[in-house]
């Protein structure tokens, strides 16, 4: 019975191992990944008078006294 020669599947194994490598950079640099998040900076509101205002006339009506 023959013997089996092993001798290239150091080569075969190494270059299959590199040539997936290549494929699998090749596939994953085609994709476009979104940018790092930056933060946005907040105004604050100028005129915060609006809201007291809706607010102290939706609440008028429970400040009268009772007939």
């Amino acid at each position: 019975m023959p013997q089996l020669d092993t001798s290239t599947w150091f080569i075969t194994i190494m270059s299959m191992i590199i040539t997936l490598f290549i494929v699998f950079q090749l596939k994953i640099s085609k994709y476009s990944f979104p940018k790092d998040p930056e933060p946005n900076l907040t105004k604050l509101p100028t005129t915060a008078l609006s809201w007291e205002k809706k607010w102290t006339k939706i609440y008028l009506p429970l400040s009268l006294p009772l007939q």
